[in-house]
């Protein structure tokens, strides 16, 4: 611009210069990568935490549950088994099966009489410090049999079928006529017990005198008690228990315990409560048992 005097005075024009851009370059690049590869970084670490299992929760969750400390005797042997109180006496056989080798199908346990599967050890009301007893032989002892237990109840059942009643026959008769005895155990009529823990007492024998029925399990021994003498039976050489109501008093049986292969060599009880009846088949015979 030229001024009065002819001059130009020189004019600074300053525009504010606009400010760049950053570079996107690499350093950009490489900040972006490093900013997403940290996020991405983190978001697994948190996906691979969540997914981490420390591998005992199953042990947690039994470590809540109360348990037992049992002690389980079979075969002379004694073994230590703590379990859930909670668990039933099909998965007991199970822990004993890891304990012995003795296949569940073979067992035969006992505690106050033959163990039920489907109940559990709470109603059972089995307790610390318990001792279970275990019966049960290998499949190579019980193949060795030479007599099978089948065969020989399939004998006796069908002889029953073709006899009149047992209660009216004479041999019976003479001991069921002297009447029901005054200390005989109170029965109960339509219900099933388990064997109490003392000897079943004041029943009769064929004789006519008093008789005891004693089961010892840690033994496996059914003793037979009466005043002269105690006769000490293996359960394992019963081979069949067969009973039947009498007559005029159904809340009682009479029973025989198959001791050999004849009629001869049965060995009768008169005035068995009925509710003890299954118990005592059950205990001497075993479910357990093929043969």
């Amino acid at each position: 611009m030229a001024t009065q005097d002819g001059s130009e005075d020189i004019i600074m024009e300053t525009e504010e210069k606009p400010k760049e851009a950053e570079p996107l370059g690499e350093d950009a690049e490489k900040g972006d990568t490093e900013s997403t590869s940290h996020s991405d970084g983190a978001a697994e670490a948190t996906t691979q935490d969540s997914s981490i299992s420390n591998g005992d929760d199953d042990d947690d969750d039994d470590d809540d549950r109360e348990r037992v400390d049992l002690k389980i005797i079979w075969n002379k042997n004694k073994y230590d088994l703590k379990i859930p109180v909670d668990s039933t006496g099909a998965t007991l056989k199970e822990k004993i099966h890891s304990l012995t080798g003795l296949p569940p199908s073979m067992q035969k346990v006992m505690y106050k009489g033959l163990l039920p599967e489907d109940k559990t050890l709470r109603e059972i009301k089995i307790t610390n410090g318990a001792k279970i007893m275990v019966v049960g032989s290998t499949i190579n002892d019980v193949l060795a049999v030479n007599t099978p237990k089948e065969t020989i109840q399939q004998e006796v059942k069908a002889e029953e079928d073709k006899k009149e009643p047992l209660c009216r026959q004479k041999q019976h008769r003479k001991v069921l006529d002297k009447g029901k005895p005054d200390d005989i155990l109170p029965a109960i009529k339509g219900t099933k017990e388990r064997l109490p823990t003392v000897p079943l007492s004041g029943m009769f024998n064929k004789s006519g005198g008093k008789v005891r029925l004693t089961f010892k399990l840690e033994q496996d021994q059914l003793w037979l008690g009466t005043k002269e003498r105690t006769e000490k039976v293996p359960m394992g050489s019963i081979k069949n228990v067969v009973s039947e109501p009498i007559e005029g008093h159904e809340d009682y049986h009479m029973m025989a315990f198959q001791l050999g292969p004849t009629e001869a060599s049965q060995y009768w009880v008169y005035w068995v409560p009925t509710q003890f009846v299954d118990a005592i088949k059950d205990t001497v015979l075993g479910k357990w048992q093929y043969f």
